[in-house]
């Protein structure tokens, strides 16, 4: 008779990892697919402009980070603007986050204009929709199968 010990430790450790890596391989495929987003819409509209692929996946990145610390301060404290405009301040708040970006990337991506970059804005926030409902969770789903 033999006796096998097996190590649970090691097995949920491999588990942690092979997890932490694919949450970060689909926070890989958003940010990729938010600089494209940016990308496109930096040729649509002459208001807004990326450099590269490499700036625009910069500018993705701090968007994240933006969103995760400074966004939700923001909508806290304008949250009674945001209710009277039905919403649309919410815009105003993401032209403000683009605003900061174009302040730390400097000549790379910025934006000009008063309207458009509201109406850019708004671009942005349709097409990260669509690209995330049509291409980005298909992706990842596919891949888990």
């Amino acid at each position: 008779m033999k006796v096998i010990v097996v190590d649970d430790n090691k097995k949920n450790k491999n588990l942690e990892i092979e997890y932490r890596l694919n949450v970060f391989l689909e926070w890989l495929i958003y940010m990729f697919g938010y600089a494209l987003v940016l990308l496109i819409t930096s040729n649509l509209f002459r208001s807004l402009y990326v450099e590269n692929i490499l700036y625009g996946f910069l500018a993705a990145i701090i968007i994240y980070i933006l969103n995760k610390t400074i966004k939700p301060f923001l909508v806290t404290f304008t949250l009674p603007l945001i209710g009277m405009s039905l919403g649309l301040f919410y815009f105003v708040i993401n032209v403000f986050i683009l605003l900061i970006v174009s302040l730390i990337l400097g000549k790379h991506f910025y934006l000009t204009g008063f309207l458009s970059p509201f109406i850019v804005s708004i671009f942005i926030s349709i097409m990260n929709v669509l690209m995330e409902s049509l291409i980005i969770k298909p992706l990842i789903e596919r891949c888990k199968k």
